[in-house]
């Protein structure tokens, strides 16, 4: 049997991402768990902790699967982005599919900027965009890929949102074939740059 605060966990999220987590309560998590409100509050001083806890064991293993794939493509750092796209939008053909968990959860707590669980949603964010910028350092400037990163974590979000909307997966691959574009157009023009650099450097 699982660990009480993983088996916790895992009845939270299954919950969470049936029902929502406003809809949840914390008993509900506790008889799901089989385990009593008591010892529920012995792991997580409250609903809010439970909340962020359980999108904080979510952040690495979804950064994990965005490596795999990555690593997993064929072609340039381009198409291996456009592949993460590719196998998102292979994920939301799932008839359960429920978009973005760090999403959703901020969506639900809008009016609460300070709650935990949005923090954890930014801090998830922004290491997904930090990991993208390094792979972009790769072949760009330092610079322009933290401009890409960005650009491309707003893609990706956005698909997510406009995907479920329409439960339509189809926009996740053009948010793909649109990152790759952005990715080779700024290595076109950081390529462009240097030459016209190298040229008004030279001596006459």
């Amino acid at each position: 049997m699982k660990p009480t605060r993983e088996r916790l966990l895992a009845a939270a999220g299954k919950l969470f991402r049936a029902e929502g987590i406003r809809a949840v309560s914390v008993d509900a998590v506790a008889e799901k768990a089989k385990v009593t409100k008591r010892t529920l509050y012995y792991h997580f001083r409250s609903k809010d902790d439970l909340i962020a806890a359980h999108l904080q064991a979510q952040d690495q293993p979804n950064l994990d699967l965005f490596k795999q794939w990555f690593d997993a493509g064929q072609g340039d750092v381009a198409a291996r982005v456009q592949g993460i796209f590719t196998q998102l939008a292979s994920t939301a053909r799932h008839p359960k599919w429920k978009g973005c968990g760090f999403l959703r959860t901020s969506v639900e707590l809008i009016n609460l900027p300070g709650h935990p669980a949005i923090v954890a949603s930014r801090a998830h964010k922004k290491k997904v965009e930090n990991w993208l910028r390094i792979e972009l350092e790769t072949i760009h400037s330092p610079a322009q890929a933290q401009e890409l990163a960005r650009h491309i974590v707003l893609l990706l979000d956005g698909a997510f949102s406009v995907a479920l909307l329409h439960r339509d997966a189809t926009y996740l691959e053009s948010a793909g074939v649109a990152a790759a574009q952005l990715i080779r157009h700024g290595a076109v023009n950081q390529s462009n740059t240097g030459s016209e650099d190298s040229r008004v450097q030279q001596p006459m």
